[in-house]
């Protein structure tokens, strides 16, 4: 790293953020891709909000953790894009100390919920599934409140430590960080401290927090599998594995980046940064984009209201 990058401070009041390094002459570029792909999250997620809405026939625990699951990913690409879309167009790549660590406890704490979401989605599968005439006396709506109430209250409790540990260490070797948000792993390793506390916290959550979430989700849809095979005709079992084959395929586009990124910055020292960093932004970006999709397009209620809606407009 140049000497111009090092400097002598301890509390700096700046971060920079470079973008994805390595690849600066595609920055415009990367900012059409991922302006498509904020206004398809927002445009998605804001759909899926509006139908279950409008749609009493909606009015059930699945769509309910739908729509948690799409404010969810409102807020965290909200928090993220922004400003990655100024530093792509406007090369606007201060970001204040204070911002730096909201953002931060923003991505942490609702990549948290979003897991538990999931968690939450797999259990009604579950219930709906496997004990399909309980499942109204079972996922009632007060404890499907209760289920959201705690997701929320989870991911902001194991998040809050994150920004004051990065807070406490001192920074005296630069204030660059080597790429488009700020997330606690770029910034601790930008202090000059023994930052084993951070670091032993950051596994604590990993694996203890999504590391069982990924084992209930397993579980939920090995018991899912074993009474979808149990069912009497092939069309039946075919009916239902579709309704669940969605659902796992978002579930591992989230958790398999994320296990990705873990391995490559504990392993992966001679991996490109650029690779590094893009691989990051997919863990991100992309569950926005695709929940609503996945999730919205191939729910057959969800598109029967759709199509009632536009058709609708158009007489």
């Amino acid at each position: 790293m140049s000497d111009s990058n090092i400097t002598n401070f301890s509390n700096p009041s700046t971060f920079i953020l470079l973008g994805i390094p390595g690849l600066e002459a595609a920055h415009v570029w990367i900012f059409i891709l991922f302006c498509a792909m904020y206004a398809i999250a927002i445009l998605g997620n804001f759909t899926i909000l509006l139908i279950v809405k409008m749609e009493p026939s909606l009015h059930g625990p699945m769509y309910y953790f739908l729509c948690m699951l799409a404010v969810t990913d409102l807020v965290l690409s909200t928090s993220i894009l922004p400003k990655m879309l100024s530093i792509f167009w406007f090369n606007s790549r201060e970001i204040d100390f204070s911002a730096c660590l909201t953002q931060m406890y923003f991505i942490h704490c609702f990549s948290v919920m979003e897991s538990g979401i999931f968690v939450a989605l797999a259990l009604d599968r579950y219930v709906a599934i496997c004990h399909p005439l309980r499942h109204s006396t079972i996922l009632t709506n007060p404890i499907v409140a209760k289920i959201g109430l705690a997701m929320l209250l989870r991911g902001a409790i194991l998040a809050l430590p994150y920004p004051f540990l990065a807070r406490q260490w001192p920074y005296c070797r630069t204030n660059i960080i080597p790429q488009p948000y700020c997330t606690h792993i770029a910034m601790v390793s930008l202090a000059c401290d023994d930052t084993r506390v951070s670091s032993y916290y950051g596994l604590f959550v990993l694996f203890c927090v999504m590391g069982l979430d990924v084992i209930f989700i397993t579980v939920s849809y090995i018991l899912i599998l074993r009474a979808i095979f149990s069912l009497p005709t092939k069309d039946a079992r075919l009916k239902t594995f579709g309704t669940c084959g969605s659902h796992l395929f978002v579930i591992l586009a989230f958790y398999i980046p994320g296990l990705f990124i873990s391995l490559i910055y504990r392993f992966g020292q001679n991996v490109p940064l650029h690779f590094h960093v893009l691989i990051a932004n997919v863990y991100l970006l992309m569950p926005p984009v695709l929940n609503p999709i996945i999730y919205g397009l191939r729910t057959k209620q969800i598109q029967g209201r759709l199509l009632r809606l536009f058709t609708h407009e158009r007489a």
